[in-house]
């Protein structure tokens, strides 16, 4: 029996491996019933350093786009969680299709529901996100090519 095990295990191991290859990730984890394995591509010494690291390296950025929200949003006027256009994944955000091509949007544009707003590149897979209401844009909150968190506000759609 634990040979067979072995056997699935290696297997699956390849093909964690080749996922990494494939994706460019750096680590990949996965769980089965009782079997647990994760396939890193990194050191263990740099790995095991960056997570201690990670949260005191991200919280500075994060605190510094809180105010710089803030500030966008017109004084005395809170914004409509209804026309906030949050990141449905993380990734990189792009404001056209290609490098040097003109933005899907602008401030000022009267966009359609359905309509592209901008791309997330994640895994790379380029995915259009569309705009949830028809409205006119009235603040782009990311930069082109910066990279964007799960649940961050993109783009204001009044």
């Amino acid at each position: 029996m634990a040979e067979k095990k072995s056997g699935i295990d290696q297997a699956l191991i390849r093909d964690l491996a080749n996922i990494l290859n494939d994706t460019d990730l750096t680590e990949i984890e996965v769980e089965q019933e009782d079997l647990r394995i994760r396939v890193s591509r990194a050191g263990a010494t740099q790995y095991v350093q960056a997570p201690i690291a990670a949260p005191a390296a991200f919280a500075a950025p994060a605190a510094a786009v809180a105010p710089a929200a803030a500030a966008a949003a017109p004084a005395g006027k809170t914004r409509n969680p209804d026309n906030v256009v949050s990141a449905p994944m993380v990734g990189t955000a792009y404001l056209a299709a290609a490098p040097g091509a003109a933005a899907f949007i602008q401030v000022g544009s009267v966009v359609k529901e359905g309509q592209t707003l901008l791309i997330i590149e994640a895994m790379k897979t380029m995915n259009q996100i569309p705009s949830p209401k028809s409205g006119t844009v009235t603040e782009i909150l990311v930069q082109d090519g910066r990279p964007v968190e799960y649940g961050e506000a993109l783009v204001i759609v009044e």
